[in-house]
């Protein structure tokens, strides 16, 4: 193999990387679940509720973080860097509990009102944890939502098929730099530990 063509390999696999990382981003695997999880838990009606999780879960720390790459105080959506990550972090654990305490007072669907509980249990265990260490959230939410798919859906294949993307979006987030093996590896721990264990205590 030529230099050319090792310099055209690298070139390739960072930009699968970085479709990847846009693909399974956090912000869209939090917008995209309630929905079907509702829709699955309670049909239409259930998929509105979904809408309302989305809409606070996703859409709002979303719009901040969007709104601060735009301002310049926030490197990217993704949020390479550690030390901007408190912020927008913090008003996703308020948006997430503002809409599990609307869901669960309004009498939505058990399984949706675990679900975002399993997304406020997981911001409890990250946040903390990268003050001081890079964990990443990309593989911890990619996780924590197969998790959940294969509670509503049939189990072996979604957890065979979750593995596979999962996996591949931990080798994306290193590929590109933006974290190591171990801090993929824990949010990996940490969002399918604290969905399974969520889940569990409610008994869906």
């Amino acid at each position: 193999m030529t230099g050319q063509e090792a310099a055209y390999g690298r070139r390739a696999t960072a930009a699968a990387a970085r479709w990847v990382t846009g693909l399974f981003a956090p912000q869209v695997l939090v917008i995209v679940l309630p929905p079907v999880v509702g829709l699955v838990a309670d049909g239409w009606l259930g998929a509105g509720w979904g809408l309302v999780a989305s809409a606070l879960c996703g859409g709002v720390p979303a719009g901040v973080i969007l709104a601060g790459v735009r301002s310049g105080r926030l490197d990217s959506h993704h949020l390479v860097d550690r030390a901007s990550r408190t912020k927008p972090l913090l008003v996703a654990v308020v948006a997430v509990l503002v809409a599990l305490v609307l869901l669960a007072s309004l009498g939505a669907p058990r399984l949706l009102v675990a679900t975002v509980t399993a997304m406020l249990a997981a911001l409890a265990l990250t946040v903390p944890i990268t003050l001081r260490w890079k964990v990443s959230f990309h593989a911890a939410v990619s996780a924590g939502t197969v998790v959940v798919l294969a509670r509503v859906l049939p189990a072996v294949p979604t957890l065979v098929a979750g593995a596979l993307i999962v996996a591949t979006v931990c080798w994306a987030r290193v590929r590109l730099r933006h974290h190591t093996p171990a801090q993929v590896a824990a949010g990996v721990v940490i969002g399918a530990g604290s969905a399974w264990a969520t889940l569990a205590a409610f008994g869906v």
